[in-house]
């Protein structure tokens, strides 16, 4: 009998040392911190802070990262480790992760395939300053796996991280979404930023796309290049496949891999973005998808009867032969019936462009509907083989504000809303406003919130009407 148990014994403890090795789900616990550097808290700085349900990455052409801001995606980085240790991320510079990592598990809540995750009293901090100080740092924050609710704060120093600050609010995070903290720190000198865990002991927090903004955006009827996707994500895509997350410098869009097709298209127009750039005609396969999933081709769309329509167009984005180009990705295209793309659409597009040569901006936020639609060679459900879904229509949300700057807080209930859902058919009239409809409609068919981060007060109102603007 006692050697039966302390056979038990050694059999338990062998389960134990195998369970513990093949745990995937945050391997690190345990582990010691090494070269810690401290952080030491100086005082508080007023900061307003603003809230918003998710958001999305912001997307807004950066270049010299010290300068003129960046979007750091953390997509380039590699930490598989709790322990102290300097990273370098391509989008903007080198940092420092204490008690962090870079997560890549599916209970880290992401963009794309990474973001940090923070336990603890961790921090990830700028080993770098902004020369020229900053506007607005923006922050996209989550709970990690089934963790429970923390808290964190951002921080700032002037010393070379030295000392630090808090700045503006702390940030609860309680949701397993991505959310959006916006900090107007409108800061003149040279500064590094840091986001510091305060509360939640071991639960874990997911920190992505992290925004530093540095120069005025808007203001003085001046038109700028603003956020592709500032009113909200409208399915919460992520990594699902059908519902997949893609962000692009020109827009942002939802792909449906079993569709072959976006679900949604967002994006940004002004005059900032147009010029005289030609029409590259150059569709092309987007290898940014997932290797497995499937990757149109131009030449699936050929024989079909259905034209390569573009969501996001091509002459929203003549600014720049690259931006021109970037429309051309077959995630930015799905099966348009001929007489909708080259008459209805292309007539609304076109009207929607003098809009911003009139001094307006405009977030427009478009996608495809059900399926079936009738092309040149009659009615189809799918081409190419069935890899393909003919939408039963398209349909387009564009909200109109005066060029200007933080839009958001500009909308009111008199904001210019235009919703219309055009049938993917042939023989359809040209007259697009014979398609106006409702945003309620238009999310009720589709199941999105296309304005979650309008106050609701005044989304409920603009959501219900019907543009009745005379043209």
């Amino acid at each position: 009998m006692r050697l039966l148990h302390i056979n038990f014994i050694f059999k338990l403890f062998i389960f134990s040392l195998i369970f513990s090795a093949c745990s995937t789900d945050d391997q690190d616990v345990f582990e010691s911190i090494e070269s810690v550097q401290e952080i030491n808290i100086n005082g508080e700085l007023k900061a307003e802070t603003n809230f918003y349900d998710n958001m999305g990455p912001h997307e807004h052409n950066f270049s010299e990262k010290r300068s003129a801001g960046f979007t750091e995606t953390l997509e380039s980085g590699s930490k598989g480790s709790y322990a102290g240790a300097t990273i370098n991320l391509s989008n903007s510079g080198s940092w420092y992760f204490n008690d962090a990592l870079i997560g890549t598990l599916s209970s880290d809540r992401k963009f794309g395939s990474k973001s940090a995750r923070i336990r603890n009293t961790g921090y990830i901090t700028m080993s770098f300053d902004m020369d020229n100080g900053a506007r607005t740092i923006r922050v996209r924050h989550a709970k990690y796996g089934n963790d429970g609710n923390s808290s964190w704060r951002l921080i700032a120093s002037y010393d070379n991280g030295g000392s630090w600050f808090y700045v503006g609010s702390t940030v609860n995070t309680t949701s397993t979404t991505l959310n959006t903290v916006s900090f107007d720190v409108n800061e003149n000198q040279q500064v590094r930023y840091g986001i510091y865990k305060t509360s939640g002991g071991s639960n874990r927090i997911n920190i992505d796309n992290i925004e530093i903004i540095t120069s005025t955006t808007g203001g003085g009827g001046a038109a700028t290049r603003d956020s592709n996707i500032t009113f909200g994500n409208p399915s919460n895509a992520g990594s699902s496949s059908n519902n997949y997350y893609l962000s692009k410098p020109d827009f942002v869009l939802s792909y449906n891999n079993s569709k072959g097709t976006p679900n949604w298209v967002s994006w940004h127009l002004s005059s900032a973005w147009t010029g005289s750039s030609p029409r590259c005609n150059c569709f092309k396969q987007d290898r940014t998808l997932p290797s497995n999933f499937f990757r149109a081709t131009t030449s699936d769309y050929t024989g079909s009867g259905f034209d390569r329509g573009h969501i996001c167009p091509s002459a929203d984005r003549n600014g720049s032969e690259a931006s021109n180009e970037n429309t051309y990705f077959m995630t930015n295209i799905a099966p348009q019936s001929p007489d909708n793309n080259r008459r209805t659409w292309v007539n609304f597009e076109n009207y929607l462009r003098t809009l911003i040569l009139e001094g307006n901006e405009i977030h427009i936020v478009a996608g495809v509907a059900g399926s079936g639609g009738t092309g040149s060679n009659g009615f189809a459900s799918t081409i190419d083989g069935g890899n393909i879904t003919v939408p039963d229509s398209f349909w387009k949300v564009a909200l109109i504000l005066p060029n200007g700057s933080n839009d958001i807080n500009r909308v009111t209930t008199s904001t210019r809303v235009i919703a219309i859902n055009v049938p993917n058919d042939q023989g359809v009239s040209s007259d697009w406003t014979q398609f106006k409809t409702t945003v309620n409609t238009i999310e009720s068919l589709t199941g999105y919130d296309l304005f979650e981060n309008i106050p609701n007060t005044i989304e409920a109102v603009l959501e219900s009407r019907i543009d009745n603007v005379a043209l």
